[in-house]
């Protein structure tokens, strides 16, 4: 299976239009951001320097700027840089940057905080990444990662119905059609393994959230975003044991000493 990393500049392309596929998604959107808050606002914290790997057009760099001096937003695509450049004008120590795939054009230890969202199911391996990132990361900084969840509940009660588990390898659910055109890979990944990838590149789990839970176009119109956003925030912490909703977020920590 080919790496994500390879494939970073295909966003390039004219018929890529991701702005336009977070229109009409306000529920996920805000769902996402209560996550972030929640996670790197945990125990009042506040940071320096945040890394916001593959941040797209910054849909999400404000956010991390409330609780930051300064949010440095990369990407591997430089359409996206260049609209969250004009997006970010007005954001005071906010600022957006091409990076080549899976190489962060920071230093050693350079960052209080990393986040990498809506990125990992570009990466059958993230192996390299997650070392990346531990590699920029103070020695005990957190890290904020998203996962595509394949094994959410829906996907358990499916392979149920044939008495098989979900697999713990990624899973790619590209059409037969965008594999034979060597489009960007997008994969799902088992939580189990992420967390073991997670350790074996120093991170440590502090806290999950599951994320996205009542994704449903029937239930946005009959019950209505703002109610289901209500009993989304109420639920993203106890439904992550279970592992149940289409995305997870994890608030990560490097290992050695707290900065």
């Amino acid at each position: 299976m080919d790496n994500g990393e390879t494939r970073g500049d295909q966003y390039d392309d004219e018929s890529e239009d991701y702005v336009g596929y977070w229109q009409g998604r306000d529920y996920e959107h805000a769902a996402e951001i209560a996550a972030v808050k929640r996670l790197i606002g945990r125990d009042g914290a506040r940071y320096g320097l945040v890394c916001e790997v593959g941040g797209g057009f910054g849909r999400l760099s404000p956010v991390l700027k409330e609780y930051a001096d300064r949010v440095m937003m990369f990407d591997p695509s430089a359409k996206h840089v260049g609209i969250a450049q004009r997006l970010l004008a007005d954001q005071p120590g906010v600022t957006a940057h091409l990076m080549r795939p899976g190489q962060i054009p920071l230093e050693d230890g350079e960052a209080d905080l990393v986040s990498m969202i809506r990125v990992m199911h570009h990466l059958p391996d993230p192996g390299p990444t997650l070392r990346e990132i531990a590699r920029v990361l103070k020695p005990g900084a957190r890290a904020l990662i998203e996962v595509a969840n394949s094994a959410h509940m829906l996907n358990k009660l499916r392979y149920a119905k044939r008495l098989r588990t979900v697999p713990r390898q990624p899973v790619d659910i590209r059409s037969a059609e965008k594999v034979a055109e060597g489009s960007i890979p997008f994969v799902n990944h088992h939580p189990d393994t992420v967390v073991e990838q997670f350790t074996a590149a120093g991170l440590r789990v502090e806290e999950k959230l599951s994320v996205s839970n009542m994704r449903s176009g029937r239930l946005k119109q009959s019950v209505g975003e703002e109610r289901l956003l209500a009993v989304e925030q109420r639920i993203q912490s106890p439904l992550a044991a279970l592992n149940f909703g289409p995305s997870l977020f994890f608030l990560l920590r490097r290992g050695g000493a707290r900065p």
